[in-house]
C-alpha cells in the first residue's frame, strides 16, 4: 500500500488511514476535504470551477464543484463514511491575477470558494477549518489518522489546520 494517494486536478480520490491524500498546486482551485473523524475515512476534491450548469458541454464533469462533491460524498458513504459525522475543511480559492481580486466576475478563485461553501452548507457538511483566499497557490497534505491538515504555499510557509 502506498503512503499517499495523489488527488490531481479535476478529480477526487477516497483514502483511509494510515494513508494520507495529496493535491498539488491549487491556485484559483480549492481542495476539499470531506472527513468520517469515527471511521478515519476522507475524500479529498481539487474542485476547479464553481457551477456546471454554466458549461453544458463539458465532458470532465468532475472539474464543477457541485458534481465532483456530489460524486465525492456517494463514493465517501459507500466506503464507510458516515453522512451526520461528515466535517469539512477547505484549502485554496487564490486570486492568481491581482487585477481580477476586487471583480467576483473575474476572480474564479472566490467564486470556487463561494461555490463550495455553498454546496457543503446545503448538505448539512460544517467548515471546520479553512485557508482561503490571497494570491498564492497551496499544496494540501490531509492525514485522517489524526484530521490534520498540512498546507505548504508557493513561498513556502507551511501551516496545520
Amino acid at each position: 500500500m502506498k503512503d499517499s494517494i495523489t488527488v490531481g486536478l479535476s478529480e477526487f480520490k477516497i483514502c483511509k488511514s494510515p494513508q494520507k491524500i495529496v493535491t498539488i498546486g491549487l491556485g484559483s482551485c480549492v481542495g476539499v476535504i470531506i472527513y468520517d473523524k469515527s471511521t478515519k475515512t476522507c475524500g479529498m476534491a481539487h474542485v476547479m470551477m464553481p457551477d456546471s450548469t454554466k458549461f453544458p458541454q463539458e465532458n470532465n464533469k468532475l472539474k464543477f464543484a457541485d458534481i465532483c462533491l456530489s460524486r465525492m460524498i456517494e463514493s465517501l458513504l459507500e466506503s464507510g463514511g458516515h453522512k451526520t459525522e461528515l466535517i469539512a475543511k477547505i484549502a485554496g480559492g487564490a486570486c492568481m491575477f491581482g487585477e481580477s481580486q476586487d471583480n467576483p466576475l473575474i476572480n474564479i478563485g472566490a467564486q470556487n470558494v463561494e461555490a463550495v461553501r455553498t454546496f457543503l452548507e446545503n448538505n448539512s457538511i460544517p467548515i471546520v477549518a479553512e485557508d482561503v483566499g490571497g494570491d498564492y497557490g497551496r499544496t494540501l497534505e490531509f492525514d485522517p489518522s489524526n484530521g490534520e491538515l498540512k498546507i505548504r504555499t508557493a513561498m513556502g510557509e507551511q501551516s496545520i489546520i
